[in-house]
Parts: structure tokens; sequence; C-alpha cells
């Protein structure tokens, strides 16, 4: 009888960000080195996008695609006023 074999890859969670714009919707993850952006024409739509761009990113260059220096621990979104 063969054994099951256990599935060796990791779990990890990465913030994502999802923007709402006049055209749509943009999503990038945060702590991926290199550039990993997608859109949609919903918020779900961005986010599954988002998830198969992060997974493509990550297929393409491995565990080096994470930014282990300093891994994100929360996200914060501000509105700062500045004249110019």
């Amino acid at each position: 009888m063969a054994k099951a074999r256990r599935s060796t890859k990791l779990r990890r969670v990465l913030k994502v960000v999802i923007e709402k714009h006049s055209d749509g919707y943009v999503g990038y993850p945060l702590g991926l080195k290199g550039v990993v952006v997608s859109q949609g024409d919903s918020y779900d739509e961005a986010l599954t996008d988002t998830k198969s761009a992060i997974r493509f990113h990550i297929e393409t260059f491995g565990s080096e695609a994470f930014d282990s220096d300093s891994p994100v621990e929360e996200v914060f979104v501000a509105e700062a006023g500045i004249e110019s």
C-alpha cells in the first residue's frame, strides 16, 4: 500500500492593498521584491487577480521573491493634506 505524500508547501500570508479607482480596482501585495500589480472591475476580481499574480511571481522567483528583511506586520492608510 502506497503512503500518501504530505504537501511540503508553506502557507504564507501577505498583506494586499486594493485601491478603488473610477475605472476599476488595482491590487498589489506588500512584502514581495519586485513589482506585482493586478486589476479587476470589482474588489473581488482585483483580489483574485492579485493572488494569481503572487503565485506566478513566487513560482518564477522562488523564495527570493520574499522581502524577508522586514516583513510587513500591519498596514495603515492615512490621508495627508499637502499644499503645493
